[in-house]
């Protein structure tokens, strides 16, 4: 019985990690061929921004440093609310760019 006991907690705590494992899988990165990237000008490198474009853009702006950019300081990408289940980088830079406050 002791056997038994065992086998259904250990199959408890592998569903348990497969689970988690899925719930902190990487999201992946958005392309800026991307519908809605293209449509807010998204660049992973921000240095790459059409200035004459996007006359909003100014140096210093990117991801990493918007309000709306979910990773921490210095992260090289995280979670934008703008492409919902992709990831941004953290050097990119769109249209949308609210500085954080």
């Amino acid at each position: 019985m002791s056997n038994r006991r065992e086998f259904v907690v250990k199959l408890g705590v592998g569903a348990c990690a497969l689970a988690g494992g899925a719930v902190f899988a990487a999201a992946p990165m958005v392309a800026e061929s991307d519908p809605t990237a293209a449509s807010l000008g998204y660049k992973a490198d921000g240095s790459k921004v059409d200035k004459t474009k996007f006359p909003k853009f100014a140096a210093g702006q990117n991801c990493g440093n918007c309000a709306l950019f979910q990773g921490k300081a210095g992260d090289a990408a995280g979670n934008c609310p703008l492409f919902a289940g992709k990831q941004v980088a953290g050097p990119g830079w769109c249209s949308a760019y609210a500085k954080k406050g």
